[in-house]
């Protein structure tokens, strides 16, 4: 017997002990396999089961209706057969096999436990079941006939509610004629239908019904609108768009909108502008607002204000008309949502952009007037937001239906926006400034053109409307609005932009008025200010600008603060699209006379004025460059300044790269018409010249010129735009020069250099006489010298003019000699042009050449073990370029392929260089034609490769492996499945050595084939010194698995929790909040029972300095608020981390991303397969890099305690921060405490047993300090005397 006795004490706590009443009770809590097994249609039902009983009665009705089944004797076999499983599967193959795509969506509800669903299904096998009896196609015209027929005789609700609901899906697919023809036997079965279900408490069949007859209106043709029976069907359906039930009030919504607005009868050939319900649609609408009169327990307001929201862009004018008066009369109620809701419908209507015929231009300035009464208070935070949202779609399309009408109501919106910017709201501030620019981009901006010059002096027409709306901006530079600034001066700068050009007269004022701001001491917003100047130098022009703010800089008798410099830094960003000659007739003499004046302060001793003066000139040089983007005087002006360009570019060195970027600039940009070239392309044979000069010159030894690049990047783009005649003159100099005995080595290079720069733009004659002067350099024994003459060649070979490819064509025979001759004493350096320019003849070649294709290949495979990286590039790129000459030459791609593979196997006959070599280029091969090679011939080479693993050479057997990578990763599985048999004994074969050395590429091999074909089929495969590594790759992708699932459930659960919603401009987020604030006056007390939250809450705004509220007044509705005016928000600070429960912050770092592993992956083969280039990398210590190729887990062991766990490394002596690095003693730094010696206060000091040592621990510190005074002392006693 087992000894009883009581517990231990403290265990009865942690049993688990079974709820009063459930001592019996040993099966488990959860269930899921016997709900999956119960849920089951095929099985003998547990208990009463409605959905066998149900389906069995339907089946019986649907036997007694029109559509019989058979007869009498099916019935009753059926019904006999009710709670057989031979019965249940029967019934249920109507569903599992139905073949009309409509009912896809009911197939899935087949498992679930609803039991609506379970109805769903049932009524739909019994309907395919009938159908099937009377031998019909299960077409949707079939369901349609059947389930119409099953409407009529069910009875039950779930019943009535699963026909309508696959009513609902099939209208929409049974084709249009059938419904017209069916319209009024269908519309009076629903009709009687939503008159017994109107006030049932079951919603669902109503629902569904309310979709169908919407469905059914839809497809209705224009002619059958005027007849009374339909428009009083579409009646019945309007009316419950008011019901009480929110899902039959949706769904009667729904489909009205549906009908007005995606009828069959609108999108015909002859459709009407409107619907012809829209005006009944619109009179109901009003009618119900009216009834209902704004009262607050009544929610109708609100439910036809939602629909209004949805249609009002759909009725003709005249009901608009009516509607928005309705809306305003609603909206005098001060009553929060009821405004939110009409505000909500405007805004629809503006942003639908309706025409004319819905909305007028007269009628929407009336709006637009008539909403200056409805202006929330500044400090009603939401309601102002959206007011200011609609007003400004209703200006932008009063805009796009009559400018004129636009402009002339902007003024006021403007001075009422910019009042807005005195909001204690940031919001307010933010949106109102969007407000202003949107206004200004799409409602001045376009029409501007039109308008013409603005004036002061305009007093009529659309210029006195600008006139207005700028001085309203301007004024929000007073001090009254010093706290919105930043936004005023964007504002401003967007005025700026868009109207500078024309309005620039009325706006010189402004500019004084930003200068002297700039010039305020520690002005807070210089970005936003400069900004907005630059605005004003891109549409005026500097001229205009610096006519208003002077530049203040002359080069004689200058503030030396030069108060007004800043604004050279803020032309130079922002100058385009001006005059030309404003730089040569302004800039240019006042930088000479900068110069000149810095000369004169250097001589005199003066040198720092004079480097600032040499400073203020570099800036104003810096500005040519922006004066040459796209000059509006480029033909008339650039003969003016060419000849200062060039003499500075020869004197003066420090210019150099600004004159550079200038004719780049002006060329690359500029230069769009022909006259515009020819007239730039006029000066090169004065500017060509001087930038010869410049990179022929040879620098200092020691001195590097950075502006060489920055020459050969000008001559080329000037090369473009000049005549090819000059261009010719130009390269027989520059030939004569480079066979001048009297020529330097770097002479030679130079010119060599520019050769290589104009070879592509010269004709076809001097093209052959070029390379007739090359062609010994080709097998020169200096490698920078032969190096140059084949990109001379590649030049001419690859370039994009006619010439060139008239040259390669008539000089074919004569290239292919000179290539085949120099291949012998080709240096490595020359390897990458040398295979450029075979790139560009191999284009270029028929079959007649295709010997010499092939006498070319065993170079082009040695070239991929070239040490420059852009030769092995180019070697990969010819190969696949022959591979391209080969299939355009035979015309079948597989036949040319294996006759083209069949010259590369050749190398593997060769020596281990060769051999390796050929792998790769095979490598390479395998990857660009994968889908076009036979794979009877992938499988032997894939063979023959394996046989090369057992090598001894590391090269051979690291290429190998490379192949093998490619190639698991081209062939598909079922082909590669068939030969891992052969791979996996190649790799067995390997020497350890070689084993050891390509240990990571091996365990890349074993990733990729036990993701194909599983962990244990690859284990089986290798010899048993390949298990461990293969064991580590299992559990290394299980983890990773792991970490994925993981990392992903948190994202879900963080995105569902803590992922604030994002904010959105529609206007039903704006004016969401309205009735969001509670006040922190009124939470419920301890004890207390919390209060119900009331919805519409509104407040009544007191007036100022104890004025009584005057009730007459007509703007009295602004001091009805919908924000508490004494609630005070605190803005929680977005810092991008997620926050823990306590308050931490989480943050990943981006190596625990495994999300780029898969393209980690492509960018691999991409390597191995030589279509992008392997960068060389120190090598890294990973953790799966040792010899065993053991996978260690990172150590997420930290040391800390005391004892075993204590910190290995020695603890940081406090104070070490003001150690003096010189001599002894400490340092005061900056920012710190002194250096005192501080005790840290720690709970350890309380304890009475270290009493002893706490005081030899002072004591010894005491005696420090004194020994360290002591020298102190002495120090300064030295000091002293001496």
């Amino acid at each position: 017997m087992v000894k009883t006795g009581k517990l231990r004490s403290g265990a009865a706590q942690k049993l688990k002990r079974w709820k009063k009443g459930h001592s019996s009770d040993s099966n488990p809590q959860t269930s899921r396999y016997r709900q999956a097994a119960r849920s089951r249609f095929f099985s003998r039902p547990s208990g009463k089961s409605d959905l066998t009983v149900d389906a069995l009665k339907l089946h019986n009705d649907l036997q007694a209706g029109r559509l019989e089944r058979g007869g009498d004797g099916a019935s009753d076999a059926m019904e006999d057969a009710a709670l057989t499983e031979r019965t249940s599967g029967t019934f249920l193959s109507g569903l599992s096999d139905c073949s009309n795509l409509t009912f896809r969506k009911v197939q899935r509800y087949w498992e679930s436990n609803s039991a609506a669903h379970k109805e769903i299904c049932a009524v739909l096998a019994a309907v395919t079941e009938v159908i099937r009896s009377q031998g019909g196609k299960e077409t949707e015209t079939e369901y349609f006939a059947a389930l119409m027929t099953t409407l009529e005789a069910v009875e039950s609700s779930e019943s009535l509610a699963a026909v309508a609901y696959l009513l609902n899906l099939v209208m929409k697919r049974v084709p249009a004629p059938v419904l017209i023809k069916k319209f009024s036997d269908t519309a009076k079965a629903f009709m009687d239908i939503m008159s017994k279900q109107a006030s049932a408490d079951s919603v669902s069949s109503l629902r569904w019904v309310l979709s169908c007859v919407a469905t059914l209106l839809r497809k209705q043709d224009l002619s059958v609108w005027s007849y009374p029976s339909t428009l009083q069907v579409y009646h019945g359906l309007l009316s419950f768009t008011v019901h009480s039930k929110p899902k039959v009030r949706k769904a009667a919504q729904q489909g009205i909108c549906a009908v007005l607005r995606g009828s069959d009868c609108m999108f015909s050939d002859n459709a009407p502008s409107h619907h012809p319900a829209a005006v009944t649609t619109a009179k109901y609408c009003i009618k119900e607002l009216e009834q209902a009169g704004g009262n607050k327990e009544d929610t109708t307001t609100l439910h036809v204000l939602g629909l209004l929201k949805e249609l009002i862009a759909t009725f003709p004018l005249s009901s608009v008309k009516l509607c928005c008066e309705t809306l305003l009369r609603v909206m005098t109620l001060s009553h929060v949502l009821v405004t939110a809701g009409a505000m909500q419908a405007f805004h629809k209507l503006f942003t639908r952009k309706p025409s004319s015929s819905t909305l007028s231009a007269e009628l929407n300035a009336q709006i637009i007037t008539a909403l200056y009464d409805y202006m929330p208070s500044e400090n009603d935070l939401q309601p102002l937001l959206g007011w200011l949202a609609v007003m400004e779609k209703a200006h932008v399309h009063l805009s796009s239906l009559q400018s004129s009408l636009s402009l002339g109501h902007l003024p006021r919106l403007f001075s009422t926006t910019m009042s807005c910017l005195l909001s204690p709201h940031a919001q307010v501030v933010s949106a109102a400034s969007q407000t202003l620019k949107i206004l200004i981009n799409e409602c001045m901006a376009p029409h501007m053109a039109e308008i013409g010059p603005v004036l002061p002096s305009t007093s009529t027409g659309n210029g006195l409307y600008i006139c207005k709306m700028f001085r309203v901006v301007e004024e929000g530079l007073s001090y009254r609005f010093h706290a919105s600034w930043p936004f005023v001066l964007q504002i401003i700068g967007c005025f700026y932009r868009a109207a500078g050009k024309q309005a620039h007269p009325i706006m010189t004022k402004s500019l004084q008025s930003l200068c002297d701001l700039r010039a305020t001491p520690r002005f807070p917003f210089c970005g936003e200010l400069d900004l907005a100047i630059g605005r004003a130098v891109e549409s005026m022009g500097p001229r205009v600008v610096l006519s208003a703010v002077p530049l203040l800089i002359t080069g004689t008798d200058d503030d030396l603060e030069f108060p007004r410099s800043w604004l050279i830094p803020v032309i130079r960003d922002h100058v385009k699209n001006t005059q030309l000659a404003y730089f040569t007739s302004y800039f240019l003499p006042l930088a000479s006379t900068l110069k000149q004046k810095a000369a004169e302060l250097e001589q005199s001793g003066q040198k720092l004025i004079a480097k600032v003066y040499q400073t203020l000139q570099l800036q104003i040089w810096t500005m040519l460059p922006g004066f040459c983007m796209k000059p509006i005087d480029l033909v008339s002006s650039f003969k003016g300044i060419a000849r200062s360009l060039g003499m500075a570019i020869t004197e003066h060195p420090d210019l150099r790269m600004c004159i550079y970027q200038a004719l780049r600039t002006l060329i690359y940009k500029s230069c769009e018409t022909e006259e515009q070239k020819a007239e730039v392309g006029r000066f090169a044979k004065n500017f060509l010249p001087i930038l010869f000069n410049m990179y022929t010159q040879q620098p200092t030894p020691g001195e590097s010129d950075p502006s060489r690049l920055a020459v050969l990047d000008t001559v080329r783009a000037y090369l473009t735009i000049t005549d090819q005649n000059t261009v010719s003159s130009f390269l027989q100099k520059a030939l004569e020069r480079l066979v001048s005995p009297d020529s330097s080595e770097f002479t030679r290079l130079t010119v060599m250099d520019l050769v290589v720069t104009m070879a592509a733009f010269v004709d076809e004659g001097t093209m052959r006489q070029t390379y007739e002067i090359i062609k010994p350099h080709l097998a020169s024994k200096d490698s920078s010298i032969q190096k140059k003459a084949y990109r001379i060649l590649e030049e001419m070979c690859g370039g994009e003019k006619d010439a060139c490819n008239k040259f390669v064509l008539a000089s074919v025979e004569q290239l292919k000699l000179t290539l085949l001759d120099s291949l012998k004493s080709a240096s490595s350096p020359a390897k990458r042009p040398r295979l450029k320019c075979l790139i560009h003849i191999v284009k270029q070649l028929n079959a007649e050449h295709k010997d010499f294709i092939t006498t070319l290949l065993p170079e082009v495979i040695i070239c991929t073990k070239e040490v420059s990286v852009g030769a092995r590039k180019n070697a990969y790129s010819l190969l696949v370029e022959i591979g391209n000459a080969y299939v355009r030459f035979c015309g079948n791609s597989q036949d040319a392929l294996n006759e083209y593979l069949g010259h590369v196997y050749i190398g593997l006959t060769g020596s281990v260089t060769m051999i390796t070599c050929t792998v790769l280029a095979l490598t390479r091969l395998i990857y660009q034609y994968k889908d076009t090679l036979d794979v009877s011939s992938l499988e032997q080479l894939l063979h023959n490769v394996c046989l090369l693993l057992s090598c001894r050479t590391r090269e051979i057997v690291k290429a190998s492996l490379a192949f093998i990578k490619v190639v698991i990763f081209v062939l598909d599985v079922k082909v590669l499945a068939s030969h891992v048999t052969v791979i996996m004994e190649g790799i067995g074969n390997m020497k350890d050595d070689m084993r050891r050395h390509c240990r990571t590429k091996l365990k890349n091999i074993f990733t990729k084939l036990v993701r194909k074909f599983g962990f244990e089929l690859v284990k089986s495969m290798l010899p048993a010194e390949h298990h461990k590594v293969l064991a580590n790759i299992h559990k290394a992708e299980a983890r990773s698995k792991r970490r994925k699932l993981l990392s992903k459930d948190e994202e879900e659960s963080d995105n569902e929790e803590d992922t604030p919603k994002a904010k959105t401009e529609s206007i039903e987020d704006i004016l969401a909040e309205t009735d969001s604030d509670e006040s922190e006056d009124e939470k419920p007390k301890k004890g207390q029972k919390k209060p119900m939250k009331q919805k519409a809450q509104a407040w009544l705004k007191e007036g100022v300095s104890d004025d009584p509220l005057n009730f007459l007044d007509p703007k009295a509705s602004q001091r009805v608020l919908a924000t508490n005016p004494d609630l005070k928000k605190t803005a929680k600070v977005d810092h991008g981390f997620k926050v823990t429960s306590d308050g931490r912050l989480i943050i990943k770092e981006d190596d625990d991303d495994h999300d780029d592993k898969d393209d980690e992956e492509i960018d691999d083969i991409l390597k191995e397969a030589g279509v992008k280039t392997k960068k060389r990398q120190k090598r890294k210590m990973d953790d799966d890099m040792g010899d065993d190729m053991d996978i260690e887990p990172h150590m997420k062991y930290r040391a800390g305690g005391i004892g075993i766990h204590r910190p290995l490394g020695r603890r940081e002596e406090s104070g070490v921060d003001f150690k003096a690095k010189k001599g002894k003693g400490d340092i005061k730094k900056k920012g710190k405490c002194d250096p005192y010696a501080y005790i840290p206060l720690k709970k350890a000091q309380l304890n009475r047993r270290k009493k002893a040592k706490l005081q030899g621990q002072f004591k010894g510190m005491v005696r420090g300090v004194k020994k360290g005074a002591q020298l102190g002392k002495k120090m300064q006693k030295m000091k002293r005397k001496a």
